[in-house]
């Protein structure tokens, strides 16, 4: 299955007071990278993030967002540090008996002084965030692949259509190579005859020059291994797993062959076939690059 490696999707969700929005970008890489950008202090639920991403996405570098507000009144307490007023008071007092100054104990007045008073924040509920997280991580993740899925099928056909023009090209290599021996036989016939002149040739000698020609041209094995890769290329884009990693090994299979096929070609129309071919092949080699 033809799948893009780059997209982008974008989840919404109020659960347990809270309001999580996820987005999710990725652009292509050689494997899996997810980068999770979250709230510090909801930093221990990074692994989770990581690991619901991952069941999805087999390559490609994701960098995940998420951000939470809170949409519920959350309980505050006001915590007194009893000994810390009292020392408070102690100090001013004995300072006030120093400086021979009137002192009276003002529980306001101490109430304002540092870390008197303390704000305590509820525990953070990190089961209840994580519950608004993952719903909206999954409507993120759903968007994120159909919007891949869709961008696959774009390149899906577009690779179809460069393998097809390959195919056709290689079966027009195989049609010429064919006609090359008798070609070749004719022309070395009439060189050698005009070399010898009114002596007889040796029509052994020829056929042993010909039989050694026609084994080293030949291109049969090349010919089937390259028709073969170009149906398995077709057959992972339509199958059901992602086809990247492997359309990327049988390219450069393919470019093996085309490779040998040319260092056989005594022929131009066949070596500018195979330039041509290969041309090709790059072109879909730089497309596969943004398949997973």
């Amino acid at each position: 299955m033809a799948v893009s490696m780059t997209g982008f999707g974008r989840g919404e969700v109020s659960k347990n007071g809270y309001k999580a929005t996820v987005e999710i970008k990725a652009v292509n890489h050689r494997f899996l990278e997810v980068v999770a950008r979250l709230p510090r202090t909801y930093v221990s639920l990074e692994d989770r993030v990581r690991k619901a991403v991952q069941e999805k996405v087999q390559r490609g570098r994701l960098e995940v967002y998420i951000n939470t507000v809170e949409t519920e009144e959350k309980k505050r307490l006001v915590k007194v540090d009893k000994d810390l007023a009292l020392s408070y008071d102690k100090s001013l007092r004995d300072l006030a008996l120093t400086l021979n100054a009137p002192y009276a104990t003002d529980v306001y007045r101490l109430a304002t002084l540092p870390e008197v008073l303390v704000i305590e924040e509820g525990a953070v509920d990190f089961e209840g965030i994580w519950e608004a997280w993952e719903k909206a991580l999954t409507e993120a993740l759903n968007d994120f692949t159909a919007m891949r899925r869709l961008e696959g099928q774009k390149l899906s056909l577009d690779l179809a259509e460069r393998l097809q023009a390959v195919a056709r090209e290689v079966s027009g290599i195989a049609e010429r190579s064919e006609g090359l021996v008798p070609e070749y036989q004719m022309k070395l016939k009439e060189r050698i005859q005009v070399l010898l002149g009114e002596t007889v040739l040796d029509e052994a000698r020829l056929a042993n020059e010909v039989a050694y020609f026609a084994d080293r041209a030949s291109i049969t094995e090349e010919w089937v291994r390259l028709n073969s890769h170009i149906q398995q290329s077709l057959a992972a884009l339509q199958g059901a797993e992602p086809s990247g990693r492997k359309l990327d090994f049988l390219v450069q299979e393919m470019n093996r062959e085309i490779n040998t096929i040319g260092s056989k070609a005594n022929d131009l129309n066949v070596s500018q076939a195979v330039i041509r071919v290969k041309s090709e092949l790059e072109k879909i080699r730089e497309q596969i690059q943004n398949l997973e």
